[in-house]
């Protein structure tokens, strides 16, 4: 089989999604004039090593936020975010915060969620995440299409629930495993881990 996407592909369910996964989603918190916001977004990665960087992509948009979502006003707004690592004890959170509620409306709130405030920005954090990377924004990249935007940020701090550092290793399988966005309603949850040494 062969589409072209702007043709069509002539399946029930577009298959994009599905190709490309398993994505990690990030778990995004901001806070600006109109209170606190957390969603999570499976357009997710970290994308440097000195200094510590992530991107996340944000497409589409709503009814009370013209040309994007929450979660981009409000780090255009502050110029920081935070990244909570979703993992499988709270999916149920992690899913009922994609929501889309009112511009205002707290999801860490509506879905009985403790917050945190962060050390090195002015944003809270999911108290119970077993990681946090707490993030300036350098830049907002508007992609193709309408409302779509890729956030990079630098990492300003870095949280790790004390269960979740394993023999000197982040390992949050005694959080359930990093849980990943697999297309469709597919989820995963990671917790098979194998070793490879890289070739010399």
């Amino acid at each position: 089989m062969f589409y072209r996407p702007e043709a069509g592909h002539g399946l029930p369910h577009n298959p994009f999604n599905a190709i490309i996964a398993p994505r990690p989603i990030g778990w995004i918190s901001t806070r600006g004039s109109n209170g606190d916001n957390l969603a999570p977004y499976s357009f997710f990665n970290a994308v440097a090593y000195v200094p510590p960087q992530v991107m996340f992509a944000s497409t589409g948009a709503k009814g009370d936020r013209p040309g994007t979502k929450d979660s981009v006003a409000q780090i255009i707004e502050t110029g920081v975010f935070c990244v909570n690592i979703a993992t499988g004890d709270l999916r149920d959170a992690v899913n009922a915060t994609s929501a889309p509620l009112p511009a205002g409306t707290s999801e860490f709130d509506a879905a009985g969620i403790e917050a945190a405030d962060c050390t090195t920005i002015d944003c809270p954090r999911v108290a119970g995440a077993a990681a946090a990377l707490e993030c300036r924004m350098t830049q907002i990249v508007p992609l193709a299409g309408q409302a779509n935007f890729a956030v990079f940020g630098v990492v300003t701090g870095v949280h790790l629930r004390d269960d979740c550092v394993v023999d000197g290793r982040f390992d949050p399988r005694a959080a359930g495993g990093w849980i990943a966005r697999l297309g469709y309603k597919d989820y995963a949850a990671v917790t098979d881990l194998f070793e490879m040494d890289r070739p010399e």
